[in-house]
């Protein structure tokens, strides 16, 4: 697909848009919207094509995965092997919010979104309209920060359209996020749970919720 010369812009409260967002996704084309932390811009995950131009349109490092976001914790079966009982706790403590959990990736995950490694990163955004249009994608989106890479995260429409303008085919406009600030990421691949990225969830409060698991 060549690189978009326009990009639209239209709210989520517009009747039609996740259904404009499915026919662009359908496309092999990005589409930006608002979470519960910062705009990401996604494509579904099982499409690889989608996934490959966020590395694109971003200038993202091929070496750096994409994480996904997913409409329920039941959609975790279809992502990740080797569940193990902390993701379990993290995830009734934190989901739906910003919290990005680490797991062990199944075969069937495009190299493309995990970057060509064994581990796969997800997330339940607290967010009504996302978490729709995920389900509607077919579950699961592959999403990072729609930004330029190295560039702070946008928290508005605005800010999408001033980055990505012209490289992607839809922004969903739903207002300045609430957050707007990052998940916090833990990596529950190994026999220790690590804290990868601090975020919205403060360490203290995530080391609290293992130890009470451990405990």
């Amino acid at each position: 697909m060549r690189e978009p010369h326009t990009t639209e812009v239209i709210p989520t409260a517009q009747p039609r848009a996740i259904e404009i967002a499915l026919d662009v996704f359908g496309s092999g084309g990005l589409v930006a919207f608002p979470t519960d932390t910062v705009y990401g811009v996604g494509a579904p995950a099982f499409m690889p094509h989608g996934v490959g131009r966020i590395y694109t349109v971003k200038g993202r490092p091929r070496s750096k995965a994409i994480p996904l976001l997913l409409a329920s914790a039941a959609s975790l079966k279809d992502v990740a092997d080797d569940i193990p009982p902390e993701a379990g706790v993290l995830a009734k403590q934190f989901w739906p919010g910003p919290l990005t959990i680490v797991l062990k990736r199944k075969p069937n995950i495009p190299e493309v979104v995990t970057a060509g490694g064994a581990s796969v990163a997800v997330r339940i955004p607290d967010h009504e309209f996302t978490l729709k249009l995920i389900q509607a994608a077919g579950g699961a989106l592959a999403a990072t920060s729609a930004n330029i890479s190295g560039r702070p995260d946008p928290v508005t429409a605005q800010e999408v359209l001033a980055y990505l303008g012209g490289r992607i085919e839809l922004i969903l406009d739903g207002g300045r996020c609430p957050g707007g600030i990052p998940s916090t990421v833990v990596d529950v691949t190994s026999r220790r749970a690590r804290i990868l990225r601090v975020g919205a969830i403060q360490r203290e409060t995530i080391e609290e919720a293992l130890r009470s698991y451990a405990g």
